[in-house]
Formats: C-alpha cells, structure tokens, sequence
C-alpha cells in the first residue's frame, strides 16, 4: 500500500513538474502561433531569453526594424540590432514578424527633404520608399514571414480616411498600395499587413475597412490586418472585439493581434504631461479586473480561431513595458501576464486554463 502511495505521488509529481514545463505556445499549439516584441537586450542570454523559449514561438522586433533604427540617413542601414533578433528567432526555431516598413512615427526627416531641406517631389519620395522596403525586405527574405507594411495610415478622428502625414501630403493616398507592392515584389513569399489600433472603434474599423476594401479591388497584395491590442480593462468589449475580427476576416484577410498588452489605467492614445494623480498602482481591484478582461479576450480569439492566425504580446514582462512611459513619462504599468520577477500573474493561468 506504501509503495502505491508513494508511485501515486511520484505520477502527480511528474504531472506537475510536466505542465510547469508548458507555455503559452503549448497551451496554444492548436490554435495560433504565441509571440512577443522584443529589443536586442531582450535575447541576450539570461531569464528573458529563457522566458521568451519557454513560452513563445513568433517574435517580432519593437523598435529596432521601424526606418528611423534601420535607415538612419539615405544610404546608411544599421542592421545589427535587428540582425541580433533575427538569428535568434531562427536558432530558437521561432517565427518572425517584421514591424514596420511605412509609418508617420519614427522615420528620418532625411525621407521627405532634399539637401537644402525643402520637401521633396512625389517622384523622389516614391523612390526613397521603394529602396527602403526593397533593401529590407530583401535582406531577411525567407526569415520573416510576416511584415506590417504601412502602420497607423487612418486618423482617429471621424470623417477621414487617410492619416495627413507626410507620405499622404506628399504622395496622397497611392503611398499605401506602393508600399504593398514594393514589398511582395521583394519578398513574394511574405504575408503583407496592414497594422493600426483603437480597432474596435466602430467609426475607425468602418475606415479601415473601407481603406482595405478598396486596396483589394484594385488587385493590391494585402494578406492581413494587424489588430494592435493595446486595450484597457474595460476595452474592448467582446462584442466589439468579435465585430473587427469577423468585419475584417470577411475580406478574405488573415487577422493578426499585433501588439497586445493590458494597461491598469483608463484607454488613452496620445502623449500628456503628468498629472498629480497620475500615481502607479496595481491594486487589487485592478489585477482582477484584469484577469476578467484577459480571459474574455481569449476567450474570443479561441472562439475566432479560424481567423486568427497569430497573437504577440507587446513586451515580454512588466518589469519593462514601453506603457512606463506612454502616455504618461516614469508612469509605471502593469500590462502583460508576466510580473517584474519574470514569473506568471494570475491572469496568465486564466488564459491557458480552459
């Protein structure tokens, strides 16, 4: 009787060591690719690194592929940051997604300037695109699969379509289907985003939707969309998640959750000063509703499984979110399912468990 007690032990024992052992990519295998945005710091060997193996299967770079890292000046490329992250992905037997190759932040004055610091003509500006997204594209060829090609191109304001940046001012309109364009051209093997947030806004998913819409008539290569997921815990609602997935995936498009995170405090999509009540907390009240909210969500994508074809997580943990910082600078925040210490919050046992 001892002996049966003791093997009985020893069986449990080994379940458990077995399921401590699974992570979000195994819990997920049958239903869509895990991942999270990384920095090169972040695949240096140590507990991220360990952590990234442990339960993620797709990355994608946060900064260092956007143009102003990568394409500093005209004629200058810095490739190895995102070389680093890279060659991790591919030794670790990890997907890879490429963010971002088109987007009114982060991109060179150098882009829209002549030498004497005049904007430059429509002609010149299309050129500049087409050698930036030929030349990046073209290096990673076969290592990423996926690439958000234009991010953020449609306003939050209702009433218009297009984003006034300096590609639309410049170019117009005809900037978003060139870029898709000079991207399966590089890499016809490539799957081809469009990425933006606040999806779920009934006024911008119809926008999108009719940007996209009108891309696919015209015989424009556009394989996704990219659903950021830079949500709060009381938004998105699941029905309002459900309305984008299913809105979008009626294209015929592959949809994406980009860049999903969970911020503590109210949704807000534009940098501000602080405020004296801007004060960093996780109380109680917050983590649970955070576990609600993170279970819904997934809930949903499980649901939508048939559509959504990969989810990443924008940072890996939140002893460095870059939410510390936005909207609100040295605010700190608490949005992802992994705490400072690396190890799983509550909410993430809600996401596997089900």
């Amino acid at each position: 009787m001892k002996k049966i007690v003791l093997l009985v032990l020893s069986l449990m024992s080994g379940a458990g060591w077995a399921q401590s052992n699974k992570g979000l990519k195994d819990y997920y295998q049958s239903y869509f690719p895990v991942g999270a945005a990384v920095t090169p710091r972040t695949v240096e060997e140590g507990p991220e690194a360990e952590l990234l193996r442990k339960q993620f299967n797709s990355l994608t770079a946060e900064n260092v592929m956007k143009p102003q890292p990568i394409h500093p000046t005209e004629g200058t490329y810095n490739w190895e940051p995102a070389d680093k992250i890279v060659a991790f992905a591919q030794a670790n037997g990890m997907k890879m997604r490429g963010h971002t190759l088109c987007w009114h932040n982060q991109t060179p004055d150098w882009f829209f300037k002549d030498k004497d610091g005049k904007e430059v003509s429509k002609e010149v500006l299309l050129q500049r695109l087409k050698e930036h997204i030929t030349t990046v594209v073209g290096r990673y060829k076969g290592k990423i699969y996926a690439w958000d090609v234009v991010n953020e191109a449609v306003p939050d304001a209702p009433g218009n379509i297009y984003r006034e940046s300096n590609w639309y001012k410049i170019i117009g309109e005809e900037y978003i289907a060139r870029a898709f364009e000079y991207a399966h051209a590089a890499d016809p093997n490539a799957l081809l985003f469009y990425n933006d947030y606040n999806t779920e806004s009934t006024s911008k998913r119809d926008r999108i939707y009719t940007l996209l819409k009108g891309l696919l008539d015209k015989g424009v290569p556009v394989h996704g969309v990219g659903l950021q997921g830079h949500w709060s815990l009381t938004d998105p609602t699941a029905e309002a998640l459900e309305e984008s997935i299913t809105k979008f995936a009626s294209l015929g498009l592959q949809v994406h959750i980009t860049e999903l995170d969970m911020s503590v405090y109210p949704k807000e999509h534009a940098r501000r000063e602080r405020r004296d009540t801007d004060v960093s907390t996780f109380t109680p009240e917050q983590e649970q509703q955070q576990i609600d909210q993170y279970q819904r969500i997934f809930g949903v994508l499980r649901k939508h499984k048939d559509k959504i074809t990969s989810v990443t997580f924008w940072n890996l943990s939140d002893r460095s979110s870059w939410l510390d910082n936005f909207p609100v600078r040295g605010r700190k925040d608490y949005p992802l399912l992994f705490d400072q210490n690396y190890q799983p919050k509550k909410a993430y046992w809600k996401v596997v468990e089900f």
